[in-house]
């Protein structure tokens, strides 16, 4: 297998290894900036607050993204802008916005945990064509982070099976990564078995034997590994094993397994929040600036996969464009493959508690 290698030259790595010290501020609680107080409109001084809805792993990109929009805004509007974030598993935090926390915008790991927001009546429906790339601004994908010089010899997903392999991965009934994890592993053992689920599910059985911890979200998953020392091997968003690697260059390698999935995180204006608020128009040119040149160069500086193509060459050294990445379109789409796989009952719950 193809080992994807690190690029942190120049302005790169200025710019996570800023993000690397404000992740450190962020492990301190999911929600930073104001706290949980709902955060609304605009004040009478000419600054607009709002709150973007965010998560796990994507503390540090908008950390970095405010700062740039804010200026923006602030040149187009003249109005001072100050958003909050909040941060934790993407599924969890989806049920906190339909339970009352007063997003103005999501910005989650899978278009599921948006649709569970518009079937709540929060979000106008046909949300997924309001922005461009069916509103996921970036990619990513998911990738194995293992111990430097890979003494498992874990090189695919096969090997995670192997006895006295010890797997970290997150909850897929808390975590949208979890959820893209799974159905990579899923899909290579599809092919591997011509699409025999039966042992199909005898694999993914296996391998969540093989989980040591399985956390409620990809940063904790990524803390558990990385911080705590504890598994062989992390599955993880392309994204997290890159600034992994960059703050313990000499201590981790990324592994590209033989077959992974597009992820495709989605992002949403929360229609009935921004309407009380009176935020509708900065909500959407929030999400509307992602896809400037400028906010998916900085996608690519934190080591998302920029939607536009013509940038995402330009990380051509970073990333493995060759990877044999399948689609959720391949599961039917998210409102199929979550029913079949991680609602109650489904087949997440089954061979996990078999």
């Amino acid at each position: 297998m193809k080992k994807v290698e690190m690029n942190t030259g120049g302005k790169r790595a200025n710019v996570c290894s800023k993000a690397a010290v404000l992740a450190a501020v962020f492990m301190l609680g999911g929600l930073t900036g104001c706290g949980s107080e709902p955060v609304s409109a605009a004040n009478g001084g000419g600054t607009i607050e709002f709150l973007n809805v965010s998560y796990d792993p994507t503390r540090e990109f908008y950390a970095a993204y405010n700062e740039m929009f804010s200026e923006y805004w602030k040149e187009k509007s003249g109005q001072e802008v100050i958003v909050t974030q909040s941060h934790g598993g993407s599924g969890s935090q989806a049920r906190s916005v339909i339970e009352g926390n007063e997003a103005d915008v999501v910005t989650l790991a899978l278009a599921h945990d948006v649709t569970a927001i518009e079937e709540a009546g929060l979000i106008e429906s046909e949300w997924i064509g309001q922005f461009e790339s069916d509103s996921a601004p970036y990619t990513s994908t998911i990738v194995f982070l293992v111990h430097k010089g890979n003494e498992k010899n874990i090189q695919d997903w096969d090997d995670l099976i192997q006895d006295g392999i010890e797997v970290i991965t997150p909850n897929p009934k808390t975590s949208g990564g979890a959820c893209w994890n799974f159905l990579a592993a899923w899909a290579y053992q599809q092919e591997c078995d011509a699409n025999d689920e039966e042992q199909t599910r005898d694999f993914m059985k296996k391998l969540y034997q093989n989980v040591l911890v399985l956390d409620s979200g990809a940063r904790g998953a990524t803390n558990t590994f990385v911080e705590n020392g504890q598994g062989d091997v992390l599955i993880a968003w392309e994204n997290e094993a890159y600034l992994a690697m960059e703050e313990y260059p000499d201590r981790y390698e990324i592994i590209a397994p033989s077959v992974s999935i597009l992820a495709q995180p989605s992002v949403a204006v929360v229609d009935s929040n921004v309407e009380e608020h009176g935020t509708r128009e900065v909500a959407e040119a929030y999400l509307e600036y992602l896809y400037s040149d400028e906010a998916q160069r900085l996608a690519g500086e934190n080591y998302y996969r920029p939607s536009k193509e013509a940038v995402l060459q330009e990380f051509s050294d970073q990333f493995d464009l060759s990877m044999n990445l399948v689609t959720i379109e391949d599961f039917g789409g998210w409102d199929e493959a979550y029913r079949v796989y991680f609602d109650d009952g489904a087949v997440f719950d089954q061979i996990y508690d078999e």
